[in-house]
């Protein structure tokens, strides 16, 4: 093998390398907006539900504070 035929090679081998990094680095983009997708989703329903844990624990108070009330009648 020539020295012609050496580069070429090495300059083949290089474009499959950076082929095969660009076809990692969008399949990482696609990921990474999926994952930033669902953390905003998840985010969301964390809110939800700490208002519904919220509101919840308004009731119960309100129910003890009933009771608490009855007792002293």
């Amino acid at each position: 093998m020539n020295q012609l035929e050496a580069t070429k090679t090495n300059i083949q081998q290089l474009e499959q390398q950076i082929s095969r990094l660009l076809d990692m680095k969008r399949k990482l983009e696609q990921e990474n907006t999926s994952l930033l997708a669902r953390q905003e989703s998840l985010v969301v329903e964390r809110a939800t539900l700490l208002g519904r844990n919220e509101q919840a624990r308004h009731r119960v108070e309100g129910v003890l504070n009933r009771l608490k009330a009855m007792e002293k009648v």
